[in-house]
């Protein structure tokens, strides 16, 4: 083969391989500046799932009102739906001067037919659930 021949033959296929390389690989044509390639990756593994989990509502405490039946003992009433006479007085000293232990008529374990207690159905106070004096109930001693 003759060299002009060889020369024709290595023009042509250098002519095919760039014409065979796709645009983006090469200058841009149009901007002048040369083509910006960011290569993507490809996923290796199964998607992950998002780590955060909502939390679930704790739903609150549900008061139960009962009215006081003939025969009825405040121990009674608590063992029903088990929580503590001493709770029950809690929950109600407001209501009743006799569950108040800063009354003159405080007596616990006195109740009447008819009285409604609210009380939330087992849940027990306790010395360390009771929450700090606020204040005086009536009228200060010194007046």
């Amino acid at each position: 083969m003759n060299d002009s021949v060889r020369r024709l033959v290595l023009l042509a296929a250098a002519v095919a391989v760039v014409a065979c390389v796709p645009e983006a690989l090469g200058p841009s044509r149009a901007s002048g500046s040369p083509a910006i390639v960011t290569p993507s990756p490809a996923p290796t593994g199964p998607t992950p799932s998002p780590s955060f989990v909502p939390p679930t509502p704790t739903p609150m405490p549900t008061f139960v009102a009962y009215r006081v039946a003939r025969g009825d003992n405040l121990t009674s009433i608590a063992r029903q739906f088990r929580t503590s006479g001493r709770s029950i007085v809690f929950w109600k000293r407001g209501t009743y001067p006799s569950f108040d232990p800063d009354s003159a008529t405080y007596a616990p374990n006195r109740i009447e037919v008819g009285w409604t207690l609210v009380l939330i159905p087992g849940v027990k106070i306790t010395d360390d659930d009771l929450p700090a004096p606020t204040g005086t109930l009536g009228p200060s001693p010194d007046a």
